[in-house]
């Protein structure tokens, strides 16, 4: 397994194209543009919120059928959420302004937005957009970290990856862009991700790579507790790597496109805590040693969202009775008389993308300097504990003693910018 340049254009037989469309802003990019040479099969997953943006009632309409995609079309500045029939008349017109550009069936493009809830955008400025970037379809590396810029809302940089691994002999490739900052909470998050492979698969089985995957990866994360209306992930398989087609997920072929797919969307998932809004620090906490997985995420997730444990860490602040109280009110039994706490600092999302030379992972740290031992401090210098907690990410563990199931959460610190930045998000 290796990284590669080329984010969602790495795998063979993709192309982007991004513009400026003006659809909020004025000179600045918001809008992009994926496209597959080959119709893809297509796996997805969505906001788990009641309220649904249009778009995501349009593509989950479009993944039900089980339609084979060609294209997905995106814009930001207004989410086009919470706007009645008039949204998903948007959203049809968008579709249809891509087939007809880029001579394709109608149902084989995917429509993405994100932005401001409650406001129609101008489908006019859509299809200029469109008309823009259908004669500027590339497949370089620098197209794609174009598109990958043009999603972003409130996000600081852009996030993308690409790696390759073979499939008994064959070399496959998985890129992938996402955006992802604010409004960020269990289960999925305002994110918009969007992965592409070359790789030849089972369609219930992309569908099964990517749910598990999520779960890991995406649900794992939160900035501020609000979960969002459009949230979407799409997984596309043009099938153009040659590979023998993966039908079963006891192939080995499944296993290694599970473990990239699980590292993608994992280093995805940490870059969008990292920069969250106002952030200046990454927090992960690792639960160790509990009764069950379903304990451990439940755990870890009570911990990153937890407002007091999240400003201690901003502040540098080792006050691990938070960390501990979070625990407590997770609503999972444990014996917090048992329980070891600890602190070390992270080497950001980029570990995730750290191989030896068979290319595997490196394994991570699973302790560090203790705060807690047997639910009482540990007698720690606070000198110490200031210098780790000062650092771009810092990780706590929980050792639960309890079992031999673990989980990993991500989110970040809670500054003053956070406040600053949604105090006029809208206007």
């Amino acid at each position: 397994m290796r990284i590669v340049e080329g984010g969602v254009c790495a795998p063979k037989g993709f192309f982007v194209s991004s513009c400026a469309a003006g659809i909020k802003y004025e000179n600045h990019p918001d809008m992009a543009l994926i496209f597959s040479e080959k119709p893809c099969d297509f796996a997805g997953t969505f906001t788990s919120n009641v309220v649904k943006a249009a778009p995501v009632k349009f593509d989950m309409g479009l993944l039900e059928k089980e339609a084979r995609v060609q294209a997905v079309v995106v814009n930001t500045g207004i989410a086009n959420a919470s706007c009645g029939e008039e949204g998903m008349k948007l959203c049809r017109e968008t579709a249809s302004a891509v087939s007809k550009s880029l001579s394709i069936p109608g149902d084989s493009v995917l429509v993405a937005s994100t932005g401001v809830i409650g406001q129609l955008f101008d489908i006019e400025k859509i299809k200029y957009g469109i008309d823009m970037m259908k004669g500027t379809l590339k497949s370089s590396a620098n197209d794609a970290n174009a598109a990958a810029r043009a999603i972003l809302t409130t996000d600081t940089h852009e996030k993308e990856v690409s790696l390759s691994f073979e499939i008994d002999g064959t070399e496959v490739t998985i890129g992938a862009m996402a955006k992802g900052s604010g409004m960020i909470h269990p289960n999925m998050c305002t994110m918009l991700s969007f992965i592409t492979t070359d790789v030849s698969m089972d369609r219930k089985l992309l569908q099964k790579a990517l749910i598990t995957c999520v779960g890991k990866s995406f649900n794992m994360i939160s900035v501020d507790g609000d979960m969002s209306t459009n949230d979407s992930c799409f997984l596309l398989s043009n099938a153009l790597s040659g590979n023998k087609k993966i039908m079963s997920e006891e192939e080995q072929g499944y296993k290694a496109f599970l473990s990239a797919l699980s590292i993608v969307t994992k280093f995805l998932a940490m870059s969008m805590a990292e920069d969250g809004e106002g952030a200046t620090k990454l927090m992960e906490c690792r639960v160790i040693n509990a009764s069950t997985h379903d304990e451990a995420v439940t755990l870890s997730k009570s911990v990153i969202g937890s407002d007091l444990t999240k400003a201690a860490v901003f502040g540098n602040d080792a006050n691990w009775g938070r960390i501990m109280c979070a625990l407590g009110y997770s609503g999972v039994s444990f014996d917090p008389d048992h329980t070891d706490i600890y602190i070390l600092k992270g080497e950001g999302p980029k570990k995730e993308l750290s191989f030896d030379v068979e290319g595997k992972p490196y394994p991570y740290e699973l302790f560090g300097f203790p705060l807690a031992r047997e639910g009482v401090a540990a007698g720690f210098s606070e000198e110490k504990a200031t210098e780790i907690l000062s650092g771009k990410h810092v990780i706590i563990v929980c050792d639960m003693k309890d079992g031999n199931e673990g989980a990993r959460a991500f989110g970040c610190d809670l500054t003053y910018d956070y406040v600053k930045i949604n105090g006029d998000y809208r206007s």
